[in-house]
C-alpha cells in the first residue's frame, strides 16, 4: 500500500485515524492495539507471507531484548554479551540470506569456477530497515537505555507503519515514551493539520517533481544498460536528473512519514536537511539520510574504535563505515563502489580539513568546496543508480565526452554550424521526441529543480502559513498526477 495510493489516501489512513482517537477516547492499550494491528495489516498489504518474517522478527527480538534488559535472567556479563551476539547474528543472518546469499553464491561461482545455484529469493520488504532498526534495539538493551516488558507495546514501535518501510531509522528511546503519554491519544487540531500539510507537501515533491525526474533519468540508464553508447548531453542530463529525482523521492517519503506520525501527535525523527546545499561530503552526510548517518556512526563508527585509535585508524574506520553504509542498501558491486567512493571521499575531507581547510576562507573558496562536494555526490548517484558497472562506466564516458556531444536534430538544423561541433556518436535521446520543446523542458525542468534544493528553504525552515501556500500552489499538480495520471509510481527506497 503506497502512501501515494487512493486505497491509502482515502481508505486505509482516514479509518486508522478516525478509530484511534475513538478507542483513545476510552482505552489508551485499545487504541494501542488498533495502531499495532492497522500497521501489521498495512505492512501485510504488499504480500501477506511477508508478515510471517515480521512476525519472526519482531518476536526473536522482544525474546532477546526481554533478557538483555533483566539482568537476574542473565546474572553473568559474559552471558549477556553472548546472548547479545546471538542476537545481532540473528539478523544479520536474517538479511543476509534474503538479500545477499544470491549475490554471494553468484561471486563465489566467478571466483571457483563453480556452478552452485541458488532459486529465486524474494526480498521482503523493508528488511534493511526493519534489522537495523531491531540491532539498535538490542544493542540499546544491552546498554540499559531501554526497558519494556509489553509485548503489545513492542509490536507497535517495531511496525508503526509511517516509519516501517523506509524509515527513518528510530530508537525505542525517542517513539515510544510518546505512546505513553494520554494527550497522545487525544486529537490535536495544530499536530494533525502540520502534519496533513508535511504529508501533502511530500507527497508533491514525490508526485509533482520526483516521478518528473524520473522520465529524464530513467532512460539514460536503461540505455547504458543495454549496452548503447552515452553522449555528453544525455549522460550530464541523466545524471543530474537522478540526483534530483532521488532526493526529492526519498525526502518525500521522509516527509510524509514524518506528517503522518505528527497527525497520530508522534515526532519522528529529521532526515534530510537540504543535503545538496553542503560545502563538504562531511557535511553532505550530516544532512543526507540523517537517521543512517547516526546508526551508522553510533553502531559501526565508534564500535569500530572512531577516531580514538589516531589518524590511520580513523580513516579506516570511516571507510569501512561507509562500506557498511554501501552494502546496506543492496546486494550488487555497484553499492560496495558507491560506499567505497564516500568512505575515500569523507576521509580524504578530513585529512584536508586538518591540513588546509582550517586555514583558508571566503566565498570563493566555500562555492569551489561546493561544487567539489556535489561532483562527488553526483558521480557518487551515477554508481548507485547504474544496474551494472559496465553502465556505470557508459555514463561516465558520456559525462567525459568520450561519445561526442549529442544535440537534437531540430536544434542542429536551425543552425547548421553547430552539426560540425556537435556531431553526436551513440546518440540516446534523453527524452522521446528530441524535440526543441523536449529539450527546452529538461533544461527548464533541471533549473527548476536546482534552483529549489539550492535557493529555497526546506520544509521545516518555512513558517506554517509559507508551507499551507505551498501546498495550495501544488494541490492541482498532485490530485491530477494521482487521480488522472494513471499509474502510481512506488518510493525509490522501497527496493532496499
Amino acid at each position: 500500500m503506497l502512501f501515494n495510493s487512493t486505497i491509502f489516501l482515502f481508505g486505509f489512513l482516514p479509518v486508522t485515524l478516525l478509530l484511534f482517537f475513538l478507542l483513545g477516547r476510552f482505552s489508551i492499550p485499545a487504541a494501542r492495539l488498533w495502531l499495532a494491528a492497522a500497521s501489521l495489516f498495512f505492512y501485510a498489504w504488499w504480500n501477506p507471507p511477508y508478515l510471517i518474517l515480521l512476525g519472526i522478527s519482531i518476536v526473536f527480538n522482544f525474546g532477546v531484548g526481554w533478557l538483555l534488559q533483566n539482568p537476574d535472567t542473565l546474572p553473568h556479563r559474559s552471558l549477556r554479551k553472548t546472548v547479545l551476539i546471538a542476537g545481532l547474528g540473528f539478523n544479520l543472518g536474517f538479511l543476509g540470506y534474503f538479500k545477499y546469499s544470491a549475490f554471494f553464491v553468484e561471486n563465489l561461482d566467478a571466483l571457483t569456477g563453480a556452478d552452485f545455484v541458488v532459486s529465486h529469493i524474494a526480498l521482503p520488504l523493508a528488511i534493511s530497515f526493519f534489522t537495523f532498526q531491531k540491532i539498535a534495539y538490542l544493542v540499546d538493551s544491552y546498554l540499559g537505555k531501554v526497558k519494556e516488558n509489553s509485548f503489545l507495546n513492542y509490536v507497535l514501535f517495531a511496525a508503526f507503519f509511517p516509519q516501517l518501510i523506509a524509515g527513518p531509522i528510530v530508537h525505542y528511546s525517542e517513539i515510544f515514551p510518546q505512546f505513553k503519554k494520554p494527550q497522545t491519544y487525544r486529537f490535536q487540531w495544530v499536530n494533525f493539520t502540520d502534519g496533513l500539510t508535511l504529508f501533502l507537501l511530500g507527497l508533491a515533491k514525490k508526485v509533482v517533481l520526483a516521478d518528473e525526474f524520473a522520465r529524464y533519468s530513467d532512460v539514460v540508464f536503461s540505455n547504458a544498460q543495454a549496452g548503447a553508447s552515452v553522449s555528453l548531453v544525455p549522460a550530464w542530463v541523466g545524471a543530474l536528473a537522478y540526483t534530483l529525482q532521488l532526493y526529492f523521492d526519498f525526502s518525500g517519503y521522509s516527509d510524509m512519514a514524518i506528517g503522518l506520525a505528527k497527525m497520530f501527535n508522534v515526532e519522528l525523527p529529521l532526515n534530510f536537511w537540504s543535503p545538496y546545499k553542503a560545502s563538504s561530503i562531511i557535511e553532505f552526510w550530516r544532512r543526507w539520510h540523517m537517521t543512517l548517518s547516526r546508526f551508522l556512526r553510533d553502531y559501526v563508527y565508534i564500535p569500530l574504535g572512531g577516531n580514538r585509535d589516531g589518524t590511520v585508524k580513523r580513516y579506516r574506520n570511516l571507510i569501512l563505515t561507509m562500506l557498511v553504509g554501501g552494502i546496506w542498501h543492496g546486494a550488487g558491486w555497484t553499492y560496495v563502489i558507491w560506499g567505497a567512493l564516500h568512505g575515500t571521499a569523507l576521509a580524504a575531507n578530513h585529512l584536508w580539513q586538518s591540513r588546509v581547510g582550517a586555514r583558508v576562507h571566503g566565498f570563493l573558496y566555500r562555492a569551489g568546496a561546493h561544487v567539489c562536494a556535489l561532483l562527488v555526490v553526483i558521480c557518487g548517484w551515477v554508481v548507485f543508480r547504474s544496474p551494472s558497472i559496465a553502465a556505470a562506466r557508459r555514463v561516465f564516458a558520456g559525462m567525459a565526452n568520450r561519445h561526442g556531444a549529442y544535440l537534437p536534430d531540430q536544434i542542429l538544423n536551425l543552425a547548421p554550424q553547430l552539426r560540425r561541433i556537435f556531431s553526436g556518436l551513440g546518440q540516446v535521446p534523453y527524452l522521446g521526441d528530441s524535440t526543441v520543446m523536449g529539450t527546452f523542458e529538461i533544461f527548464m525542468m533541471l533549473l527548476l529543480g536546482y534552483g529549489i534544493v539550492f535557493l529555497a528553504p526546506n520544509l521545516y525552515q518555512m513558517s506554517r502559513r509559507a508551507r499551507l501556500a505551498a501546498v495550495a500552489v501544488s494541490f492541482a499538480f498532485v490530485v491530477q498526477k494521482i487521480l488522472f495520471a494513471g499509474s502510481i509510481s512506488p518510493f525509490l527506497y522501497f527496493q532496499f
